[in-house]
């Protein structure tokens, strides 16, 4: 028989030493043991309780946060509304915060959105709710554990507009000098050549993309490219590159006649790539942006004339009027603003500020064989802001833009305005009179002023067949209610004069103010063209929508 291990005999000994122990010690540890590990068990399901319920608010925020940025103006009932169909309580909603946010990679996630930021782009939806505690109570004390969740959604509603450069007159003579003057060539199009440039649409970005290919910037982003120095030349040519048909040789023709031209412009001024500036040149973004190559063509050759003077003579062989003279200076647009621009609601856009002195001979009657009639207009920038972009959901055709306008404030004078003045853009021409009829010892002097201005933005709504077809729409100066000569003839005051000492002439007045007066539609229609050909209207501004952007609302906390 097997002698018995010593080892399995002192653990027989210390089992039998435990089962015969009588002292309560054991039994009262084994019994706390059991309470501890139910204080645990019970403890575990609150807090998975507590986590469950976290996980739903958390989800009827987000949800909140979706359908809230999806519809900016209602946001506060749209959030309330959803908390309530996810059967949480009302006052389970604290709050719905409008805001802008940015997604801006070098700012830390927290910081990127700024409640009540204009324009609001974002929500912030905060949620607080209660889960009831079952065990836990008994180890703190409390009935209930509050739940804070939040959730930031953003929406982007992009539009690309522009004001002004409508060449509505496409008179290939005027259009010829006046164009030709500012890119500082000689052009010889015709108005056919002209109408194919109006009628061909270049996507912007394919447009700028080429341009960043020929200048070597194809690395580069696009607001790099818009911030460098480009030859007119190579702007041209980059639209030469993305047109087609009749308005690519009319480019080629322009592109032939720039050979000697040097200038350098900054696209900056004229397009504003807003949110995709930091795309690399070549990477198209979602909103197609399609632009008339007559459109950016008289833009450029507004920028490239940098203020300086273009002079040119007119013939549109109106009646009443012999011969006119022009002489047109265009000024630079407001610092840091543009001509076209992809933008939110608040975003603006603004024309150049514009002056014009046309010399006008009238055929005149009688004694007064001819009445010289300096009549000189300073329009200031108009402006176009984005006001509201509506996307319609599910259906994008029922989307609209819609602007808030002001036309350019037209000043106008008869008087005698030199060149100097007519380039000085930093101050204001107060012209003496000047000199109308000029009989030898007969002199007849005038001088008048007139003004016309909106008071406040007109709203201009685009839908979204106007947008696909990128109608253009004119915003009328609202005090502007006759022509712009029967106003400054309203303000004429004349001086007659015989030899060197001043002897009023009886009848003269009258005769020359009749000259004038009959002449009136000719002189309107004369000035309404040469604005129209420089890019801007009388008393009007040319706005359209060329694009639309409508993206789902996104999380973005």
């Amino acid at each position: 028989m097997r002698k018995p291990d010593g080892n399995s005999g002192f653990g027989r000994n210390c089992l039998r030493r435990f089962m015969s122990d009588r002292s309560g010690n054991v039994a009262l540890l084994t019994a706390g043991c059991f309470l501890m590990l139910i204080g645990f068990a019970a403890f575990g399901v609150d807090v998975g309780t507590i986590f469950a319920d976290r996980r739903k608010a958390q989800s009827v925020a987000d949800l909140a946060a979706l359908v809230a940025a999806s519809d900016l103006g209602n946001a506060t009932p749209a959030a309330a509304a959803t908390v309530s169909r996810n059967n949480l309580p009302p006052n389970s909603l604290v709050a719905v915060e409008l805001g802008a946010y940015k997604a801006d990679a070098s700012v830390s996630p927290q910081q990127r959105f700024t409640p009540a930021a204009v324009p609001a782009n974002a929500v912030r939806v905060k949620l607080k709710t209660q889960t009831p505690l079952f065990f836990g109570k008994v180890l703190t004390g409390a009935t209930h554990f509050d739940i804070g969740t939040t959730a930031i959604a953003a929406t982007t509603q992009l539009a690309t507009f522009a004001i002004g450069s409508r060449l509505a007159s496409l008179n290939g003579g005027l259009l010829n000098a006046l164009l030709g003057g500012m890119l500082g060539t000689s052009l010889s199009l015709s108005a056919m050549d002209y109408q194919a440039l109006a009628d061909v649409r270049i996507n912007l970005f394919d447009f700028l993309s080429a341009l960043a290919t020929r200048v070597n910037l194809t690395a580069a982003n696009y607001d790099t490219l818009l911030n460098s120095n480009l030859k007119i030349t190579d702007v041209v040519a980059a639209l030469q590159s993305s047109a087609t048909g009749g308005g690519a040789a009319a480019l080629a023709t322009i592109s032939s006649s720039l050979a000697g031209v040097s200038t350098s412009i900054l696209l900056r001024s004229l397009i504003d790539a807003g949110p995709y500036g930091g795309l690399t040149a070549g990477q198209m973004p979602k909103a197609a942006v399609n632009v008339a190559a007559l459109d950016i063509l008289s833009a450029v050759a507004q920028l490239a004339n940098g203020g300086h003077q273009i002079a040119t003579g007119v013939n549109l062989g109106l009646p009443g009027i012999a011969a006119v003279s022009l002489q047109a200076s265009v000024g630079e647009r407001p610092v840091g603003t543009s001509w076209i621009t992809v933008g939110a609601r608040g975003a603006s856009v603004h024309t150049a500020q514009t002056r014009v002195l046309l010399n006008i001979q009238l055929v005149g009657s009688g004694q007064v064989s001819v009445v010289n009639l300096p009549v000189y207009i300073e329009v200031a920038s108009g402006t176009a802001t984005l006001d509201a972009v509506s996307c319609g959901y599910p259906e994008l055709a029922t989307s609209s833009v819609t602007l808030g306008v002001s036309p350019g404030i037209i000043d106008a004078w008869i008087g005698k305005v030199s060149a100097a003045e007519l380039t000085n853009f930093s101050t204001k021409p107060n012209p003496p009179a000047a000199k109308l009829v000029d009989l030898g010892v007969i002199q007849v002097t005038g001088r008048a002023h007139a003004t016309i201005a909106n008071s406040a933005p007109t709203p201009v709504r685009f839908s979204y067949a106007d947008i696909q077809a990128q109608t253009k729409k004119t915003v009328n100066t609202t005090s502007f209610t006759s022509s712009l000569t029967t106003s400054l003839l309203g303000d004429l005051v004349l001086g007659v004069q015989l030899g060197p000492l001043g002897l009023p002439i009886p009848g003269i007045a009258p005769l020359v103010v009749g000259i004038i007066g009959g002449a009136t539609g000719s002189i309107d229609t004369l000035l309404a063209t040469v604005l129209q050909t420089l890019g801007v209207g009388l008393g009007q501004a040319d706005v359209w929508v060329a694009g639309i952007r409508c993206d789902g609302a996104v999380l973005v906390n």
